[in-house]
């Protein structure tokens, strides 16, 4: 069987062949790292690839199966985001503070996909400390779109959304703060996952805001992140945020229609607003829904425009708090000073990156004396505002659709200014800060003005808090009727193996 197309397979029918004893563990994991040697000097997804340990793991998934297992991810290539720790390698947030910390212990989310079967390739590069929206600020490499290299794969969960859209990985884990896996999923033309907050562990994952972080799977099928997210949900004691509450399978419910449910429209993201292509195609995706037996129904998100400013006080407050361990004195990059205060910022001057100092500027200017009570408390009550307002909404829908982003992936560069950057997040953040569960699902193409080669995009739903099986029931049917990510593959004359 040729290479590629072992690499090509879905997370689900390379669990099923491996289990099936078709093709080995081993012969799926040395098919990825041919793939990963092939491409992955243009693409770039990976700062540290584990080949002698993911051969060890497939080894030991081969023993496994042969002893009469089934694991549920046999043999799957995986992806790590390089902000969850992975024991015994290197775990950098894609910072100079942290490029030669090498992980004590292993995330648990990641251990669960590994006690599932799921083969670790490599550690996926990302925004520093998950900060961003288009994988740029990474201070160890860049990763580029595999539609159009000459454009960003979206962030913060960049390199995992490029591993498994250049077929360099069948799953990637990511992170969502902000929209940091929907809005990659939707740049990279791949699923973008993110469950309810406190479903999945947040042990292992390097924290950036701790009231909105979550852990999520980067998929080329719905089907395959029902499957990673069957593998990590469940209540973690290691977690003081872990949700204790019974876990409903959803990889056994996946509909293949929409009949009897209601989805809703958000009247203040109007695809008008959008305009050209992209209006088309949100407009062809709604249509699209009703055609599969949706019922559209309009529903109003009044207080959807203050999303981005509330994240931006609430997040990078919680930014301050958690990258104040980072000082020179426990562990990561030391640089020598005349006394401690020296040495303080000697080192977190050259270990953090502008976008990283930024936001702890920002957050330790909201949470000083004075400031507290007008700014960060302030932004807490706007979030619990937007929170209601979807509890309203959905007492008149099951799920919500509206677009994973305003764009396609724009070229390097194109979003210097911080103001333009936070706005990507427009249509992502308010879910965030109500963690609710939601994920982008690729909804068609777009041939941008600047570019030649047609780039993917993007529809979100999103699903009542804890309702993951509703959502990832319902989202197969729209991409198995639709079937756009099959419309183009990934710059073929530049990602051929």
């Amino acid at each position: 069987m040729a290479p590629n197309e072992l690499v090509e397979r879905s997370a689900a029918a390379i669990a099923a062949a491996v289990n099936a004893r078709e093709i080995s563990a081993t012969e799926m994991t040395q098919a990825t790292l041919e793939r990963v040697g092939a491409v992955d000097g243009d693409v770039g997804a990976y700062l540290t690839v584990l080949a002698e340990d993911a051969l060890a793991q497939a080894a030991a998934v081969d023993r496994r199966v042969a002893g009469g297992e089934a694991p549920a991810l046999a043999g799957v290539p995986l992806a790590v985001k390089d902000n969850m720790c992975l024991r015994g390698s290197r775990t950098t947030c894609g910072s100079k503070i942290l490029e030669r910390w090498i992980a004590p212990y292993t995330a648990t989310a990641v251990q669960r996909l590994l006690n599932a079967g799921a083969i670790a390739i490599g550690k996926a590069n990302c925004d520093e400390f998950a900060m961003g929206s288009s994988c740029e600020n990474s201070a160890l490499g860049i990763t580029r779109n595999p539609y159009d290299l000459g454009r960003v794969p979206g962030g913060s969960s960049g390199g995992s959304a490029a591993a498994v859209a250049a077929f360099e990985a069948a799953i990637g884990l990511g992170s969502d703060t902000g929209g940091s896996v929907r809005e990659p999923g939707a740049f990279s033309g791949v699923v973008g996952f993110k469950p309810s907050y406190g479903r999945i562990s947040r042990y292992g994952l390097i924290a950036f805001a701790s009231s909105l972080d979550q852990i999520g799977p980067l998929t080329r099928t719905v089907r395959d992140a029902a499957l990673a997210y069957d593998a990590m949900a469940g209540f973690d004691a290691m977690d003081a945020t872990s949700v204790d509450r019974p876990v409903e399978e959803t990889a056994s419910t996946l509909r293949d229609d929409l009949r009897g449910l209601r989805v809703g429209i958000v009247a203040e993201f109007d695809p008008a607003a959008l305009g050209g292509e992209m209006e088309r195609v949100y407009r062809a995706a709604h249509a699209d829904l009703q055609r599969l037996g949706a019922e559209l129904v309009d529903v109003s998100l009044p207080t959807a425009d203050y999303g981005v400013p509330t994240y931006y006080l609430i997040a990078p407050a919680e930014c301050s708090s958690n990258l104040a361990r980072f000082d020179g004195v426990r562990y990561g990059l030391r640089v020598a000073g005349n006394d401690v205060r020296a040495m303080y910022d000697a080192t977190r001057s050259a270990g953090f990156g502008a976008e990283v100092k930024r936001r702890i500027l920002i957050g330790t200017h909201a949470l000083s004396s004075g400031y507290y009570d007008a700014y960060y408390v302030r932004a807490q009550k706007a979030r619990t505002l937007i929170a209601d307002d979807f509890r309203r909404a959905f007492a008149t829908c099951d799920l919500i659709a509206c677009p994973a982003a305003s764009c396609p992936a724009f070229r390097f560069g194109a979003k210097s200014d911080p103001y333009s950057m936070y706005l990507m997040d427009y249509y992502t953040i308010p879910m965030a800060l109500a963690g609710l569960p939601a994920l982008s699902v690729p909804c068609g193409w777009v041939r941008p003005d600047d570019g030649v080669h047609a780039l993917p995009i993007g529809l979100q739903l999103c699903a009542p808090l804890f309702a993951e099986r509703l959502l990832l029931g319902a989202a197969p049917a729209y991409q198995r009727a639709t079937k756009h990510r099959d419309a183009y593959a990934p710059l073929p004359e530049r990602l051929t193996a």
